[in-house]
């Protein structure tokens, strides 16, 4: 075997035990039983961007915690973000620099443990800090260095722990060091999140490739969340952000956990432009390819609640619009009553119905028709005649479970996606600070 060879084979399982050291040290908790039953993907190389995950003790010892992407001059980023009127220093940060010149690249550093959010005039000061730094270490403008901080509400952000570690993170830089990244913006996560998609156009392949993170405080408007994609796909910034936006409000914003709008929800999308292939937003092959990716993220962050042991899609159906399809299916899926009852695999198909009723759109109780699955439950204002409690019984005790809703009044149509209440839901933001 030749030098270059052993070298390169050398990397490869120094990658593997970081990685498998970075998975053992991330947290505490078991792994979610609704985690992808393949585990993290193998991630694709997106050229044009590179990547790299350090231990700042930012919060915790012995534990991944600050991430650094570095993409190429010319790399288009958009970006959608929590709509809580106490959002974070990183938060208003990063608005104000979407849309800047792309010529000088551009560096997306992220930290866990501490959300650097209701830290006044602190938190801009660490967010200043960060960003000169970064500045001066990878060459990227200030304005064009991008940073997302998720933990602890309200404690100062030791933003010199971080850029102590800006030169390890430089030297370690790797187009493939992707899945590190993943494991570095984790908290009460208890699995790394990814996907990925590959798509021809023109004759060309397209790659995408996604993190995130997020598991409680999860709520339409941006759900804890953070989420990064990259392609290298080549796209205008407007078409970019035009194209994040519409999709977020199908995919991230229609999950929810437990009702909680963070203060710190961020995602952004950087595009390259390495492959050569241009796209627009009217580009239909790349838009699915995309809207995959983001739907798989968000069903992991679902899948992760914490606690969750049951995944719940929402159907809402025959609504009097789309907008009061989706206030039912969110009054379905935030219901205290209706997650612990899935919880505890009850059939309450009641609480659906009251669910419907305190929602404040439209229903007409006489009209609503309920389903657990394929299983006709109540129809015209009453229980179905043919309906058995044993068949509810039996159903719930699925890991994934689909509610059904017809209200019989007009074309509107909605799909929520959450997961059950559980004891461990409890434990885990008891225990958060301890």
């Amino acid at each position: 075997m030749g030098k270059k060879k052993k070298i390169k084979k050398l990397r490869e399982q120094v990658k593997a035990l970081e990685a498998e050291l970075a998975s053992a040290t991330t947290h505490t908790h078991d792994v979610a039983p609704l985690a992808p039953k393949g585990g993290f993907p193998d991630m694709p190389v997106i050229e044009g961007v590179r990547f790299a995950a350090v231990q700042a003790g930012v919060r915790y010892k012995g534990r991944y915690d600050v991430m650094l992407a570095l993409c190429d001059p010319g790399t288009s980023i958009a970006g959608v973000f929590t709509r809580s009127a106490t959002r974070s220093a990183n938060v208003l940060d990063c608005q104000e620099k979407l849309g800047s010149d792309p010529s000088g690249g551009a560096a997306i550093i992220v930290n866990s443990g501490n959300s650097n959010a209701f830290t006044g005039r602190h938190g801009e000061g660490s967010v200043k800090a960060i960003c000169e730094a970064v500045a001066k270490i990878t060459g990227v403008p200030e304005n064009r260095v991008f940073t997302s901080s998720t933990g602890v509400i309200g404690e100062r952000l030791p933003h010199d722990r971080i850029t102590a570690k800006l030169d390890a993170l430089k030297d370690a830089l790797d187009p493939g060091a992707l899945d590190l990244a993943a494991r570095a913006i984790m908290t009460t996560d208890t699995f790394p999140k990814g996907a990925v998609a590959e798509v021809e156009i023109g004759g060309k392949t397209v790659k995408i490739a996604g993190i995130a993170k997020g598991s409680g405080m999860i709520a339409p408007d941006m759900a804890t969340m953070l989420v990064y994609i990259f392609t290298d796909a080549k796209i205008a910034q407007p078409d970019l952000q035009s194209m994040l936006g519409e999709l977020t409000n199908v995919t991230f914003n229609n999950i929810t956990v437990d009702s909680d709008t963070s203060t710190s929800d961020t995602l952004l999308l950087a595009a390259t432009g390495a492959s050569g292939v241009e796209v627009t937003a009217k580009t239909d092959a790349f838009r699915t390819a995309l809207h995959d990716v983001m739907l798989n993220l968000a069903h992991q962050v679902v899948r992760d609640g914490e606690g969750a042991t049951k995944f719940v899609e929402v159907r809402v159906t025959g609504a009097a619009s789309d907008a009061d399809a989706r206030t039912h299916a969110l009054a379905i899926a935030n219901s205290p009553l209706i997650k612990t009852a899935v919880a505890g695999e009850d059939p309450n198909w009641g609480r659906v119905v009251m669910a419907i009723g305190k929602s404040g759109a439209a229903a007409d109780r006489d009209l609503i028709t309920i389903r657990f699955g394929d299983i006709l439950v109540a129809e015209k204002g009453w229980v179905s005649p043919d309906y058995r409690e044993e068949q509810g019984a039996a159903y719930m005790k699925n890991e994934e479970l689909v509610i059904s809703v017809d209200l019989g009044l007009g074309d509107g149509e909605a799909v929520v996606w959450t997961c059950d209440l559980t004891h461990g839901y409890i434990q885990i933001n008891a225990d958060y600070r301890s």
